[in-house]
C-alpha cells in the first residue's frame, strides 16, 4: 500500500481498532476517533497513533474535528465510519424513539462524516471514505425492521454520493457484514439456540470475525480497489446472496 493517512470513526470498537492495528502493521498513518476515552487512549498508547474524542453525530463538532486533523497531521487520504448499533425487535415493539436512535446511531453519523470527510478530501483531489452497511439491508431477515431501514439508506447514500464525487476522484464503498463476534453482536453470540440459528443463515459455516470486516475495509481504502466506487461489499459468509440445502 502506498503510504496513506487514514481517519477511524469508532476507533475503540471491536471492527475499528482491528482495522488501526491492521494498517499501522503497514506502517500506515492512523488517526483514532471515538468518544470512549479509556478505550481510546488504550489503543493510541499501543499503536502509538494519535487520537482524538468525537462524536461521530455532532455535526459542527466532526467538521471542526476534520479540520482540526487536515491542520495537525496532513492531509487525510481515507476515513471510514466503524460506529454502528445492534438492534433487533419487531416493528410493531419498536418506539419511534428507539427507530430515530437507530438511525442516529448508524445512518446519520454516516452523513455527518461523509460531509465533513468531503471538505476536507475535495481540497485534495482524491480520498476513499468506507462505511458500514449490513446484510440485514440485502436480505429481508425477522425482526430487523429498524436496522435494516438505516443500513439500506447507508448504502444508497453510498451510491449517490459516490456519483457525485467520482469526477474529484474520490472514492466511497461500503461492506455489508453478516452476523460478526463482537461486543455489540453479545446477544446472540452468548446464547446457544440463537447462534445456532444464526450458524445455519450463513453458508460458509461459521460467523464473522472482526478481521475479516477489517481485512475488507482496508483493502477499499487501497490502491488496489482503486477502480471501484458506489459499491456495497458483501462480508457475511455467503447469507445475503446464496442459499444452501441444510439437514
Amino acid at each position: 500500500m502506498e503510504k496513506q493517512t487514514v481517519v477511524i470513526f469508532g476507533a475503540s470498537g471491536a471492527i475499528g481498532s482491528t482495522l488501526a492495528r491492521k494498517l499501522c502493521q503497514d506502517k500506515q498513518k492512523v488517526i483514532l476517533c471515538s468518544r470512549n476515552e479509556e478505550k481510546l487512549k488504550q489503543l493510541a498508547q499501543e499503536l502509538g497513533a494519535p487520537y482524538y474524542l468525537s462524536d461521530g453525530g455532532q455535526e459542527t463538532a466532526v467538521q471542526a474535528l476534520m479540520q482540526k486533523i487536515t491542520q495537525e497531521e496532513g492531509p487525510i487520504t481515507g476515513v471510514v465510519n466503524c460506529i454502528g448499533s445492534f438492534f433487533i425487535k419487531p416493528v410493531a415493539k419498536t418506539t419511534l424513539e428507539e427507530f430515530i436512535e437507530v438511525l442516529r446511531i448508524n445512518l446519520f453519523t454516516s452523513f455527518v462524516i461523509l460531509k465533513a470527510s468531503l471538505e476536507v478530501m475535495v481540497a485534495e483531489g482524491h480520498g476513499s471514505l468506507v462505511l458500514i452497511s449490513s446484510c440485514a439491508a440485502q436480505v429481508g431477515l425477522v425482526h430487523h425492521e429498524a436496522i435494516s431501514a438505516a443500513k439500506g439508506a447507508i448504502q444508497s447514500l453510498v451510491k449517490s454520493a459516490a456519483a457525485s464525487y467520482a469526477q474529484k476522484q474520490i472514492r466511497i464503498n461500503a461492506v455489508a457484514p453478516g452476523l460478526v463476534d463482537t461486543p455489540l453482536s453479545l446477544p446472540i453470540t452468548s446464547n446457544e439456540a440463537a447462534l445456532k440459528t444464526s450458524l445455519q443463515f450463513h453458508p460458509l459455516g461459521r460467523i464473522g470475525k472482526a478481521e475479516d470486516i477489517a481485512s475488507a475495509i482496508k483493502w477499499l481504502l487501497s490502491d488496489e480497489s482503486s477502480w471501484i466506487t458506489g459499491e456495497t461489499l458483501s462480508v457475511d459468509g455467503g447469507l445475503a446472496h446464496i442459499k444452501i440445502k441444510t439437514s
